[in-house]
Parts: C-alpha cells; sequence; structure tokens
C-alpha cells in the first residue's frame, strides 16, 4: 500500500511540475509586449526547465538509494555453493563500477543542461577537441573493461568447463519443457543413459533409450526435486526438449541455458544445507515476517530453487524446481526409497525396447515418420 501511494506522489509532483509549466508558458504569451525584440526567443519557463534538470534527478537518485537501502536484505540473498565465492565478488566490483560511471555521466548530464540553458546574450565558448581526454576516456574505461573480462572468464572456466570437473561429482540431468522440469540421476555406475527424442511418448517423457543398459539404474524423478548433499560436488546434465529454457539457481550464482538439441552442463559444491539456510535467514528482520498463506514466518517456508530465466511461454512463470540440500545420512535415506525407472515400469520397458529397436533398424528419423510407420508415439513437443 505504501509503494502504490509512493508511485501516485510522484505521478501528482510529475503532474504539477507540468501544470506550473503550462501556466508559465500561457503567461509569457499572454503578457508579451508587441514591440517586443522580434529575435528574443527566452520563454519565462526557461529557467524552470533548467532547475528541473537538477531537481527531478536529485528526486530519481534519492528514491532509488532509499529503495535500495530499505529492501537491500531482500534481494541480497545469502549464498551457498563454492562457485559463488568466485562470480560474487565479480558482480559487485562490476556493479560498483558500472553505478559510479551512471552517477558520474548523469549529474555531468543534469548539471551541464542547467548551467548552460539558453540565455539572451549567452556565448557559446567553442571547444572542438582534447586529445589528452580522449585518451583518457579511452584507455581508462579499455583497462576495465579488460580486467573484468578476464577475471570473468576465468572463472566462467573453473566452474564451467569439463575439464575441470570434479572426478567424483554425482551426475544429475534436468530437462526443460513447457513448463516444467524433469529430473535424472545417474545409477551406481554415475553414468547417464542415453535418451533419444524419437523416444518420447506419454510414459517416457524424457525419451529415455532402454536399448543402453547404462539406462538401467537410473533413476527419473515425477516431480521437479532435486536431492544433493552438502559439500559434495554435483554435475548438472542440461537439456531441453522444446524451446529455449534456463537452469538458474539464484542462492548458487549460477546458470546456464537449456538448448534443444545442444546438450549444456554445469557443476556445482553446495555449502550450506537447507536448514542452515534457515537458520541464516532466520536473523534476518525480512525473513521474519509471517506469510499469510501458510501461518509461518517466511524463512521456515525456504527452499533453494531452481528458476526458468528464459521467456518460453505462457506457462513461464511455473518453470520452478526445488532444490533440497541434506547431509549424507539424509540423502542415503531418502535414495534408499527410490527406484530406478525400469524397475517401476517393466512391461512397458519391454514393449519399448522393441519400438526402440525397430525404429533404429529402419532409420527412422521423426517421431511422425515412426507413427506412420507403425511405431506409436503419443506425445509431441
Amino acid at each position: 500500500m505504501i509503494q502504490l501511494i509512493l508511485v501516485f506522489a510522484a505521478i501528482l509532483i510529475i503532474g504539477i511540475f507540468f501544470a506550473i509549466f503550462r501556466i508559465s508558458t500561457l503567461a509569457s504569451a499572454v503578457m508579451k509586449k508587441p514591440g517586443a525584440e522580434k529575435d528574443s526567443q527566452v520563454s519565462s519557463g526557461n529557467s524552470l526547465h533548467g532547475a528541473l534538470f537538477i531537481i527531478l534527478p536529485l528526486i530519481g537518485f534519492g528514491a532509488a538509494g532509499w529503495y535500495g537501502y530499505k529492501y537491500f536484505g531482500i534481494y541480497t540473498q545469502p549464498h551457498a555453493s563454492e562457485a559463488a565465492s568466485q562470480t560474487e565478488p565479480l558482480f559487485w566490483i562490476a556493479t560498483a563500477i558500472i553505478i559510479a560511471m551512471f552517477v558520474i555521466t548523469n549529474v555531468a548530464l543534469f548539471y551541464f543542461a542547467y548551467k548552460y540553458r539558453y540565455r539572451q546574450n549567452g556565448k557559446a565558448h567553442f571547444y572542438p577537441d582534447n586529445t589528452k581526454l580522449e585518451i583518457v576516456w579511452t584507455i581508462v574505461p579499455a583497462i576495465i573493461l579488460t580486467t573484468l573480462i578476464f577475471t570473468g572468464w576465468k572463472a566462467w572456466r573453473n566452474i564451467m568447463y569439463e575439464a575441470n570437473a570434479p572426478k567424483n561429482a554425482q551426475v544429475i540431468e534436468i530437462m526443460g519443457y513447457q513448463f516444467a522440469w524433469m529430473v535424472r540421476y545417474a545409477g551406481e555406475d554415475n553414468k547417464i543413459g542415453r535418451s533419444d527424442f524419437r523416444y518420447v511418448d506419454a510414459s517416457n517423457a524424457m525419451g529415455l533409450d532402454f536399448t543402453d543398459p547404462r539406462t538401467n539404474d537410473d533413476i527419473q524423478l515425477g516431480q521437479a526435486e532435486i536431492h544433493v548433499v552438502k559439500g559434495k560436488p554435483i554435475e548438472l546434465k542440461i537439456r531441453a526438449r522444446d524451446v529455449l529454457h534456463s537452469v538458474s539457481i539464484p542462492h548458487f550464482r549460477q546458470k546456464m541455458d537449456a538448448v534443444p538439441g545442444m546438450p549444456t552442463r554445469m557443476t556445482f559444491v553446495p555449502t550450506m544445507t537447507t536448514a542452515e539456510m534457515r537458520q541464516e535467514l532466520s536473523t534476518r528482520p525480512e525473513w521474519q515476517v509471517i506469510d499469510e498463506t501458510t501461518g509461518k514466518a517466511r524463512f521456515q517456508n525456504f527452499n533453494y530453487e531452481i528458476a526458468c530465466q528464459e521467456v518460453c511461454g505462457r506457462g513461464h512463470f511455473s518453470m520452478r524446481a526445488v532444490i533440497i540440500v541434506e547431509t549424507q545420512e539424509e540423502y542415503d535415506k531418502w535414495l534408499a526409497e527410490q527406484q530406478p525407472y525400469v524397475e517401476k515400469n517393466k512391461d512397458y520397458v519391454v514393449k519399448a525396447i522393441e519400438k526402440q529397436k525397430r525404429i533404429k533398424k529402419e532409420g527412422l528419423t521423426t517421431m511422425r515418420e515412426s507413427a506412420n510407420k507403425g511405431v506409436r508415439q503419443t506425445a509431441s513437443f
């Protein structure tokens, strides 16, 4: 409610200034004497316009500063991965540089608009160029940008390159589709079985290749809920079934696009369990607020999440998955309750293997071609 009142107040202030401008313009036109100099082009609102170039930016900077201070704890969440220790400093350094340059350039812009507003007897100063100044504002940004790019590239290599992935990383596959996520865990061999879009149907949403022995122990989760162990490296294999999606894990400070036909990946190491993060957030006033829907404090409802950061259609807002970071004992207990997909769907798998063998044998390349040949595929992208 307070935010709405502030918005209306800002609109009202702008309206008042506009009204003053119009009144001053009309008054100037009415009061102008017939014998006034024809070359006089200075309106009575000229000084007002110049003053507004100082007043309005000050209001804007003040509002931005107030908002940033008041809600700083909301949009600066604690991070909970090893990679974040590399990306977090880079983010804040880049943000500080951008804010500093924004303030400097805009203060100069509005000040110059005020200082050099049109005057009746004003005379422009001829200032065609300044070689030293141009060298400075070329070299300094080049040094800053080069430093940011190379430090960012180094962090990217450490986090994203497959060659740098820990050898003992647990392999998990996540697939995006309109409008949800599906997850598959590698089994005891820690290897994900093959998949093929031609094998997708109502029962095999991820297109698992059941002729691949590595698929036999893979665990596919119907719900998008990922369980991982604190301190254990995770290799996330990413793909999309239909359009562009993006796997974003805000509290781990990592993001990677999910691209149809082009598998991507990223690795991360969680450093705080979900319970530990809730405890951390419980000390922050903004997280102690009671949630009206659950009747609990906000920190009690906290979960790490995967959010899609690529606008992928009308249901984009619903593409959310939960990550539960837990201890090794808790994870082992959860894992013991899971069954490989092949074991849970034995009858379907037997029939699917025959279909997949036929598709391979006849060299069918599309789902429609498979259906025309009698290999029915009921789901579509």
